[in-house]
């Protein structure tokens, strides 16, 4: 047996895939020229905020190739592991395929050493991958990722944010990336509240994706007649929960609900 798969010398899966089959990471990829690479499908808008004792993130399903809507219903928000999740956005297949890997790459941690990484550990380990998928992206495959984990040190949720070079860069509070981002942060800043219960923090999130919709043709809203809703993550102390559809139902039926009344959704008080 080749001693590469018994003695790796790191506990990085990252690390053994570039010595043993580098082709294989995202950042070796060739890149694809600049017509077709405009026509692959990107993923757009999450949005995470912390709450009372965790962190939700959530993520729209709409895809696009250029001015077309390629997919209706893609997966953005990717569990990691019990106790963290990550959403993309950019170039989707890059994307996906650094969420796999990534999964990947914690298991392997978890296995050789025994224990979990810090949540700092797994921040700077997804960096670490952002910025070896450099090249790719000056060449247009771009993926920015954002984090989200529950840090049992602290007792609640930790955001990170990152760019096309790595970071991590820790957001207070809330984030959001993405070609909506810019709405969604908008409507955070006024409906966001500190340390909210996190039933509360999906409507929020819920509200921000809704608003980011609204003015980015790139980000689907709720597609009520298909039955297609955002994807929305709880992450506290009991672990990592995907809502199941009902719930996100109930909370996206008394969204629109509002939104007939108020189509600009709810604002915050002038104090």
């Amino acid at each position: 047996m080749n001693n590469l798969f018994t003695n790796t010398g790191s506990s990085s899966f990252t690390e053994f895939l570039r010595g043993y089959a580098p082709e294989m990471l995202p950042g070796n990829r060739d890149a694809l020229p600049a017509p077709v690479g405009e026509q692959i499908p990107h993923a757009t808008t999450i949005v995470a905020v912390t709450c009372a004792g965790g962190v939700v993130m959530a993520g729209d399903r709409r895809a696009t190739s250029g001015n077309m809507i390629s997919n209706r219903d893609m997966e953005k928000v990717f569990r990691t592991d019990e106790y963290s999740c990550m959403g993309i956005a950019g170039t989707a297949s890059t994307g996906i395929e650094m969420a796999r890997l990534y999964q990947v790459e914690l298991e392997h941690y978890e296995k050789l050493e025994g224990r979990s990484l810090s949540t700092d550990g797994k921040a700077n380990r997804l960096a670490a991958m952002v910025r070896g998928n450099l090249g790719a992206a000056m060449q247009g495959l771009v993926v920015v990722p954002i984090f989200a984990a529950y840090d049992e040190k602290i007792g609640g949720g930790r955001i990170f944010g990152y760019d096309v070079g790595g970071g991590p860069y820790e957001h207070q509070l809330y984030h959001s990336i993405g070609s909506g981002s810019i709405f969604a942060r908008g409507s955070l800043k006024k409906l966001y509240r500190e340390n909210a219960a996190p039933d509360e923090a999906v409507l929020t999130v819920l509200q921000a994706l809704y608003d980011a919709a609204d003015d980015d043709s790139a980000t689907g809203g709720p597609d009520v007649t298909r039955k297609i809703w955002p994807v929305v993550a709880v992450i506290t102390d009991e672990g990592f929960r995907r809502l199941p559809d009902e719930e996100v139902t109930a909370a996206v039926e008394t969204l629109l609900a509002g939104r007939m009344i108020d189509p600009d959704g709810p604002t915050a008080p002038l104090r």
